[in-house]
């Protein structure tokens, strides 16, 4: 049988996110990474994604391509989708990893310039043709999506805890705030930005913000639509997020252990996207690993008559990873497609 035909995607934004997805993918055998866009010179990018991965000799720079032995990238210097060129590397999705352009305008104009779908690396402001969370409504996908979000890393542990605890005991209600590392958004010293307290230090300060997962879990998971109440910590640390999510059960007998049990057993369904640890582990211990939620055993706590409070954790590598993942969901649908015509 011949060898399958690698799927060949682009990235808007060479952040941390889109470093890490090249990463992946030089790891992978079935994804190319054909061209990135992003105003960085080449060889600071090249420093950086070195800076970072496990094993920084396998990428090289030449000229303006990134080089790794699974293939070759070109670097073009270009940060607005209107301004890039996709087709002329014939790229079957483009990863817009900015979490810039989130509106339908932005996404258009990179399936104008030749991309066959878009996917955001972040929630969309606005409606799209999908949300899709590996683990939950990949079934629910459509040949004829071309905008498409894979949510975010919160919201991906937030969804995926919800779906496996609902399909054992039923939830009224519950709230949850991320601890999550501070953003590339934030400013390192006080600056005046648009919100009050965004404009203080992300280095020094812990911040209270929003989250929009609220906003679009209905889309993921309808039963929960409304019921769920969102908020952010930003905490200065580069990387780790914890998951804090407080639940009220319909069941008042429910008890912490059966909530560990559960995910104990269901976290088996979801090989390489969900893991419970039994250790007492903290931020800095999360770092590289690749799973979208690990269920924090230690951190189930009753807490009143019908609630009880979880902690999971979670980093973006493990976002990263699901990104690819939906890349290669919609082009084994596409192969089904054409097999079947």
């Amino acid at each position: 049988m011949p060898a399958r035909t690698p799927i060949r995607i682009g990235i808007m934004g060479f952040g941390q996110t889109g470093r890490q997805i090249y990463d992946l993918a030089s790891h992978s055998d079935d994804v190319d990474v054909v061209a990135i866009a992003d105003i960085g010179q080449p060889e600071i990018l090249h420093y950086l994604l070195c800076s970072e991965v496990a094993q920084p000799q396998r990428h090289t720079i030449e000229g303006n391509f990134l080089v790794n032995p699974r293939f070759k990238t070109r670097l073009i210097g270009i940060d607005r989708p209107a301004e890039m060129p996709w087709d002329v590397f014939g790229v079957d999705a483009v990863i817009d990893s900015t979490g810039i352009y989130r509106d339908c305008a932005a996404m258009q104009d990179h399936l104008r310039n030749g991309a066959q779908r878009v996917l955001l690396r972040t929630l969309p402001g606005e409606e799209i043709d999908r949300i899709v969370i590996p683990g939950i409504n990949q079934a629910s996908i459509a040949a004829s999506d071309r905008m498409i979000s894979a949510g975010s890393a919160t919201t991906t542990a937030l969804a995926l805890l919800l779906h496996i605890l609902s399909q054992r005991f039923a939830i009224e209600c519950g709230s949850m705030t991320t601890v999550h590392a501070y953003t590339s958004d934030q400013a390192l010293q006080d600056y005046a930005g648009a919100d009050f307290r965004r404009s203080r230090s992300g280095a020094i300060n812990i911040i209270p913000n929003t989250h929009e997962a609220a906003l679009w879990l209905g889309h993921i998971l309808p039963d929960f639509d409304g019921k769920i109440t969102t908020s952010a910590l930003n905490v200065p640390i580069y990387e780790g997020c914890l998951l804090d999510t407080n639940l009220v059960f319909e069941d008042a007998t429910v008890t912490a252990e059966d909530i560990n049990n559960a995910m104990r057993v269901s976290a088996k369904d979801y090989p390489g996207i969900v893991d419970v640890v039994e250790d007492p582990i903290v931020s800095s211990d999360v770092i590289g690993n690749s799973h979208s939620l690990l269920f924090d055993l230690q951190g189930t706590i009753k807490a009143g008559e019908s609630i009880i409070k979880t902690l999971g954790w979670y980093e973006n590598l493990g976002h990263a990873a699901r990104l690819l993942d939906v890349v290669r969901l919609y082009s084994q649908l596409d192969r089904q497609q054409e097999t079947a015509s």
